[in-house]
């Protein structure tokens, strides 16, 4: 993952995300979110450019009707909110996106330390969750343009006493497993010389500064800015740092012709303003 609401939305939202409401809650770890039908019929072929060759793996997602997207629970990006409907801005965008290329969204949720054997494994079509884009994404999958800014921060009790990383050493520091936390941590030269903890999911990570059994966690920006602070769960804890600027994308199998599909729906959500409406949304920044 990766480092750091309009009152009336735009006639281009009716155009490209009117039916893109929240999906259902996701049963045992997996939910299909119906694709929405307010697209211009012709739109999937618009996203999907030229017909793929039978090997390709456009062609394969196409075939079996759905796309299978991996996602870990993560707010605002895709979590079940307090109706119990799961949603988010990767949510409904990737069930956008989906509408586009002509298949249905299923989510299903995933382990992170092991995202890439699952997709090469064919477990799941893609990794949409607020992905940053590391070097070892870049390397072993085939990701789309990025799509959202976001920065690794330092999250503690409010009240805690912190002028920089420096004060962390030899504190305890919690992070999630695989994640652009963990390897901030890993690569500060301060926070290396923290015992790391590592968690299955990111609000573990909060729940561990809360609880007194961390010291301090390294997370998403924007995981943080919707989960913490005033008028939360989390009201005694604050970011105390930003460390770094990173952008999310999505990621598919090394070699494959979906990101290109990916990135034209993108682009037309970006021009429609669609996109732009569900940052607005969900309090994000696009990437430039």
């Amino acid at each position: 993952m990766k480092r750091i609401v309009s009152a009336a939305l735009a006639a281009a939202l009716a155009l490209s995300l009117a039916a893109c409401g929240a999906p259902a809650a996701p049963d045992a770890g997996t939910a299909s979110a119906p694709a929405s039908e307010s697209a211009p019929a012709d739109t999937a072929e618009d996203a999907g450019a030229a017909e793929p060759a039978a090997e390709s793996d456009l062609a394969y997602i196409r075939e079996k009707g759905k796309m299978t997207i991996g996602y870990t629970v993560y707010a605002p990006m895709n979590y079940t909110d307090e109706n119990g409907e799961f949603t988010g801005f990767d949510t409904e965008l990737a069930t956008a996106v989906c509408e586009k290329l002509g298949v249905e969204p299923e989510f299903v949720e995933i382990n992170w330390d092991t995202k890439i054997v699952e997709l090469d494994g064919k477990t799941i079509d893609c990794i949409w969750n607020g992905m940053t884009l590391t070097d070892e994404i870049l390397e072993n999958t085939a990701c789309t343009d990025p799509y959202v800014k976001n920065a690794q921060v330092v999250v503690m009790k409010a009240d805690a006493p912190y002028t920089g990383t420096a004060d962390l050493i030899g504190s305890v520091v919690v992070a999630e497993g695989g994640s652009a936390g963990q390897a901030t941590v890993e690569e500060d030269e301060n926070l290396s010389q923290a015992e790391l903890i590592t968690k299955t999911v990111q609000t573990d990570c909060l729940m561990e500064v809360a609880a007194g059994t961390a010291d301090a966690a390294v997370l998403d920006l924007t995981l943080a800015s919707a989960m913490i602070g005033e008028g939360t769960d989390y009201a005694d804890l604050a970011v105390k740092d930003e460390l770094n600027v990173e952008e999310y994308g999505v990621a598919f199998r090394k070699g494959s012709d979906v990101p290109a599909a990916v990135n034209e729906a993108f682009d037309e959500l970006r021009a429609h303003g669609g996109m732009q409406d569900l940052a607005e949304k969900y309090g994000l920044t696009l990437a430039e």
